[in-house]
């Protein structure tokens, strides 16, 4: 993979890769559970607030360095923003409307935007492969999240999708995480401009703080019963989505973020829906459709192609002069005669 941890003889560097996308996916399940017994924004508070200290305790005993000056405060300021308050608030209010295996689907659709924003703001190359690598994936992760029906009727000449159905789909919340994902996606390509002001760590820890704020406040002036109705398990479950699935996700996310491939990294986004409908179907009973397996397969080809997108491009290239060669003798030949 075209990221910096990658080339560490680390043996668990993979496992590191891929861990945010595990913790997102499992995430996005426990928060599920706990969402008919609390509300949403209060909800994303306690994914952020509490997941911030956490990070910022973790790198002051790193000995990470505070943010300094107003460049570097109001870069965080504007990282809480819209990674913080907007992502976590159209996350939450939108899990609501969806299942827990569609709404990451709908979220994770943001590889595509992160690797235009990259290709257009850093120039990071993304090739042939890379581009079929997208396709694919979002091909797969369509394939996970829209009804079969529609899939069906997609490719059935004598039956049309109406206007209606399309108005139901975006009345149900995933308009909502859509605009999740444009989010996320303007988060990580804004991680980059972030870190040449602040450490990635404790950029981190601030973003989450100070995003976390304004939802709770929001959550105090036009929610109730935010806690009254929960119980022991999904206590348990919220600190797994704050400890798990926020701090040491977030954490393990933006730092690799901060150098490496953007591309290459957003692609295993793709993972995070798979985590989510198999942890889905374990514990909500969420069932998969032989579509979504599909869609599945899908999604793991795509996470290949992307990330070895180089690698086969060389390969190519390389049989492309082999083949030139052999059929340079052959020309000779060919002239001599």
């Amino acid at each position: 993979m075209q990221l910096k941890l990658s080339a560490s003889k680390f043996p668990l560097a993979p496992l590191l890769l891929i861990a945010p996308f595990f913790l997102w996916g499992t995430a996005m399940v426990a928060m599920k559970g706990v969402i008919p017994h609390t509300t949403p924004l209060f909800m994303s508070g306690v994914r952020l607030l509490p997941a911030g200290v956490l990070i910022l305790i973790a790198g002051l005993l790193m000995g990470k360095p505070q943010p300094q000056g107003w460049s570097a405060w109001l870069w965080i300021i504007l990282f809480a923003c819209i990674d913080g308050a907007l992502f976590q608030g159209f996350l939450a209010e939108g899990l609501v409307r969806t299942s827990a295996g569609l709404g990451s689907v709908m979220i994770d659709s943001q590889p595509l935007a992160v690797a235009l924003l990259s290709l257009w703001l850093f120039q990071e190359h993304i090739g042939l492969w890379g581009w079929l690598g997208l396709g694919l994936g979002v091909m797969g992760i369509s394939l996970i999240g829209l009804p079969d029906a529609w899939i069906f009727q997609f490719f059935d000449a004598n039956v049309n999708v109406t206007i209606g159905s399309w108005q139901d789909l975006f009345a149900s919340g995933e308009w909502l995480m859509l605009l999740a994902a444009l989010s996320m996606a303007v988060g990580t390509v804004m991680i980059r401009f972030v870190c040449k002001y602040a450490d990635p760590v404790m950029a981190t820890g601030w973003h989450m703080i100070l995003g976390g704020l304004p939802l709770w406040g929001i959550s105090l002036a036009t929610e109730s019963q935010q806690w009254q109705n929960l119980i022991t398990s999904e206590w348990i479950a919220l600190g797994y989505a704050t400890v798990f699935g926020s701090a040491i996700a977030y954490g393990l996310f933006f730092y690799f973020a901060s150098s490496g491939s953007l591309t290459s990294l957003s692609s295993l986004t793709f993972l995070t829906p798979v985590f989510a409908l198999l942890f889905g179907n374990l514990f909500l009973s969420e069932v998969l459709s032989p579509l979504q397996w599909v869609g599945v397969g899908l999604t793991l080809i795509s996470i290949y192609l992307i990330n070895q997108r180089d690698q086969l491009a060389a390969k190519k290239q390389s049989v492309n002069i082999e083949a030139k060669n052999l059929q340079q003798p052959q020309r000779l030949k060919a002239e001599i005669r």
